[in-house]
């Protein structure tokens, strides 16, 4: 009997310490600000906020592994080693038949980065003190100035404004000329000879040249030389040194649009090399780059272009883990008593 006794009490301790070492559950991350990184020794970030609250309500103790890649964060939870994964995964069907999702924690989606002087704002300056203007002006000072002299060489016999020498006939010539093009000319001094009235009518029909290739390089430069060269949507990525991370969403888009790309393994290389002026646009998850782009990045990096491919970001588990219900539950309840809102307000701001 008293053998008995004793083996009872032996499991019934087995049994509790078993199920206490299952409540520290393992969960792995990787570093992604603003949902999850290490500051001053603490793992922080939205979804680190996120999964604090999910255990004070479900009464879990956990233990954080985080890890350098973000495959190897869903490789610890497809083979069991992890009982969950949080940060900023979004939830796709491919990753769905390997794994299990929560509700949506997040909406998120993708957006393009581009260095900040890639912004370029239409300049009159810039316009006016363009090589193909100086050409422009140039060539319409030696039309108007060869015109007016070739005008001299027909009508100086046949009017006397013409009747110049030829070291004193060049400024006359050339100012016949310009009040030709500009003002349509001088009654009096209307061409006589038969060649001198061709060449009025040259000069006329050339003068709207002059002045569309002037009024054409003004449009070009305040317009289309305006944002030539910059990347404002997705259609302008072609052509253009375009990075992202490799194996993420961005890049499953990237690759469906046919888009080439130089994938990185995770964030740090990748933003490196937009540093590094490698990288002409920078292709992933709109809240991690928006993040980026106002602190760290902000005095080189501008976000462009509107989100597109909205998605939405998820807690991963397992395959059949019995604690993506009691997560579930306890997401509605955290949305419900404003713990949620609370959480998103700290790292995100309000909510539009």
């Amino acid at each position: 009997m008293t053998r008995i006794l004793v083996t009872w009490i032996c499991l019934t301790f087995a049994v509790l310490a078993q199920q206490s070492q299952a409540q520290t559950l393992s969960v792995t991350t990787v570093t992604r600000p603003p949902f999850s990184y290490v500051e001053d020794g603490a793992d922080v970030g939205f979804s680190m906020d996120l999964l604090a609250a999910l255990a004070e309500a479900l009464s879990w103790d956990y233990e954080i592994d985080r890890v350098d890649g973000f495959g190897d964060m869903l490789v610890a939870v497809q083979d069991g080693t992890s009982d969950l994964a949080i940060a900023n995964i979004s939830i796709t069907a491919a990753r769905e038949t390997q794994m299990d999702f929560s509700q949506p924690i997040f909406e998120a989606g993708l957006q393009i980065m581009v260095p900040s002087d890639a912004v370029r704002r239409p300049s009159l300056l810039q316009a006016l003190l363009s090589i193909e203007l100086f050409i422009a002006i140039g060539l319409a000072f030696a039309i108007l100035l060869g015109g007016g002299m070739l005008m001299w060489v027909f009508e100086r016999r046949s009017q006397p404004y013409f009747d110049r020498k030829l070291d004193e006939a060049w400024f006359p010539s050339f100012w016949w000329a310009l009040n030709l093009v500009v003002n349509g000319g001088f009654e009096e001094r209307m061409p006589r000879t038969p060649f001198g009235r061709l060449l009025g009518v040259v000069l006329v029909v050339s003068s709207l040249f002059i002045v569309s290739v002037f009024t054409a390089r003004i449009t070009s430069v305040m317009t289309v030389d305006a944002i030539s060269g910059n990347v404002n949507s997705v259609n302008d990525l072609y052509g253009k040194q375009v990075g992202t991370i490799s194996g993420s969403t961005a890049a499953s888009f990237l690759n469906r649009r046919e888009i080439e790309f130089a994938g990185y393994d995770s964030l740090d290389p990748l933003l490196a090399a937009f540093e590094a002026e490698d990288l002409d646009a920078v292709v992933f998850d709109a809240p991690i780059l928006s993040y980026y782009a106002t602190h760290q990045g902000r005095r080189f990096a501008s976000m462009t272009g509107g989100i597109f491919l909205r998605e939405n970001y998820g807690i991963v588990f397992p395959t059949g883990s019995p604690l993506v219900e009691d997560v579930n539950q306890a997401l509605l309840a955290l949305r419900e008593d404003g713990t949620y809102d609370e959480i998103y307000r700290k790292w995100f701001g309000a909510r539009n």
